[in-house]
């Protein structure tokens, strides 16, 4: 018997050695046989079906010991989306008009009390070089005018009054505070109420104005996207933290700013150091205005500030979570118990959604998609599913988003196949019934991220694909060239410099993973090559 492998026919495709059958009727009792006979004809439709069905359903990822996968069900909760993004209603309007006069009085009161703050900033910061120290305590008293400068800003904003519930502890008993994060108000305010050393991202530094005052916090800037960087954030976090001439340390563990209805997944930067943390709610009460920063401009956000009569916050300080002696707790349970403590006073859920959510949110909006709420896929989740980060997802989308979705965010076969470049045929249909898990004959984000995702992080696929390059470098020179691979040499060209070499080859794979199915464990697979240079062409 042959040795069974990928190109093996598990079932003989030609349809002229199936012998059909044929009964003939000679019988008194014709009309038991003509039902056994229809009986027979059901049962043979049915195998058939299932042989049919079989091929059909063939994974062309075998060889790299995929299997087939399934996706959760998208949350209908959108984290980022800010309730009040337009102006609606006689009231609003009027509201604005009237207050046009105050608001330029406000504008007025901001900008002065900006500009003396970082005139001020500047001079207690003047001549400080030992960043890494404590500020002396001189520069930290010539502060607190800047302080003040912060609460005439929020006063700007129409923050006449902050109602606050209970009390920040001593920084002895708990060095850091986490808080969830709603509006760019919520560090303002933190600066005037607690004068804390914060982390930041590394952008903010450039931020005119802004990013002077916050290095007078004695900032612990870091690189969400950098593994290094984090690590060393941490480490700052924990040598700050075991020091109490440091300020208390704030950390927002969002890690961007939500619409206060939901909190999203904690990074765990304020958790890996093991110290009490004291969480701290904040809340924006509104009826008319939503004051969340989330997929709304901060210039309009800020005018809908300043044309309201009065903004409404509340601040409250939660008991003081501390970690569990008796047993050994890991980062991501404490984490754990201190979101729930949030939630519960919150009253609100929590979700898989991170900064990586926005961030598709954010590229769905600059293709103009009708839905772009559709194209998060609760990134922490699929970061600890499948190891993938949000500049891969991003990655992915771009992909994605250039294969000409529909306004439901669905792919058909024929656009996937012509961004790819590839004709239509038995195998390249079977890639796409891959991800196609409802059979519908169209795909969605969610599902293309999980299928090329899944295939990419096999142990498989990265030998795989040195092993194909290997194959089609049949000189050995380190290149590919067109008669090697024929009609797909346009695809992994992409430098467009007439070869394609090992790099443009693994370039090309990592970003469409699921291409590796047009190569056996050897060569091209068979079927693509006979689909003909006509139907490529049609398709390109």
């Amino acid at each position: 018997m042959a040795e069974n492998d990928l190109t093996t026919q598990l079932l003989p495709s030609n349809n002229s050695e199936r012998v059909a059958e044929v009964i003939v009727d000679i019988e008194s009792n014709g009309q038991y046989r003509e039902e056994e006979n229809e009986e027979r004809g059901r049962r043979r439709r049915r195998r058939r079906e299932r042989e049919t069905t079989t091929i059909e359903d063939e994974n062309p990822f075998d060889f790299l010991q995929a299997k087939h996968f399934t996706v959760p069900s998208p949350t209908p909760l959108n984290p980022f989306r800010n309730q009040t993004p337009n102006i609606e209603g006689f009231y609003e309007w009027l509201k604005i008009i009237i207050c046009i006069p105050i608001a330029l009085c406000r504008l007025v009161v901001f900008g002065l009390s900006l500009a003396l703050g970082y005139i001020v900033t500047k001079f207690a910061l003047y001549g400080w070089k030992d960043k890494q120290s404590p500020m002396p305590r001189w520069r930290c008293r010539v502060l607190w005018l800047t302080r003040m400068c912060t609460r005439c800003i929020l006063f700007s904003f129409g923050y006449h009054w902050i109602r606050r519930k209970g009390r920040p502890v001593k920084r002895e008993t708990a060095p850091i505070v986490v808080s969830n994060h709603v509006s760019y108000i919520d560090p303002i305010f933190f600066f005037y109420e607690l004068f804390p050393t914060i982390v930041a991202s590394e952008s903010h530094d450039s931020i005119p104005f802004v990013g002077t005052i916050i290095r007078a916090m004695q900032v612990i800037y870091v690189n969400r996207f950098s593994p290094s960087s984090r690590k060393d954030a941490v480490s700052e976090i924990k040598r700050k933290a075991s020091c109490d001439r440091f300020p208390r340390l704030l950390l927002f563990p969002e890690g961007t700013t939500t619409n206060g209805r939901v909190l999203i997944s904690f990074q765990l930067g304020a958790f890996i150091p093991g110290y009490p943390i004291q969480p701290v709610v904040v809340r924006y009460p509104h009826i008319h205005f939503d004051q969340s920063w989330g997929d709304i401009s901060l210039a309009k956000l800020m005018f809908r500030m300043f044309t309201q009569f009065h903004n409404y916050m509340e601040v409250e300080y939660l008991p003081v979570v501390y970690p569990l002696e008796s047993k050994k707790e890991t980062a991501v349970e404490f984490a754990g118990r201190t979101s729930y403590a949030l939630a519960c006073a919150l009253n609100v859920v929590q979700t898989s959604h991170s900064y990586g959510d926005l961030m598709l949110l954010t590229k769905a909006a600059e293709f103009e998609q009708e839905n772009p709420s559709s194209y998060m896929v609760e990134m922490a989740k699929v970061e600890s599913l499948l190891n993938i980060s949000s500049l891969e997802a991003v990655e992915f989308l771009d992909i994605f988003l250039s294969m000409n979705p529909d306004s439901r965010g669905y792919v058909r076969i024929h656009n996937f196949l012509g961004f790819l470049r590839l004709p239509r045929c038995p195998l390249t249909e079977k890639i796409f019934k891959f991800i196609d898990l409802e059979k519908s004959g169209s795909i969605t984000f969610r599902q293309f991220l999980f299928g090329s995702a899944l295939i990419m992080k096999q142990p498989l696929f990265w030998p795989a694909c040195e092993l194909a390059f290997t194959e089609c470098d049949v000189r050995g020179s380190g290149y590919i060239l067109k008669q090697q691979i024929h009609d797909f040499f346009t695809l992994f060209d992409t430098d467009n410099d007439g070869k394609i070499s090992k790099d443009d080859f693994l370039i090309c794979l990592k970003k469409n993973p699921l291409l590796v199915a047009l190569f056996s464990p050897g060569l091209i697979q068979r079927d693509v090559l006979e689909a003909g240079d006509e139907q490529l062409e049609a398709v390109v």
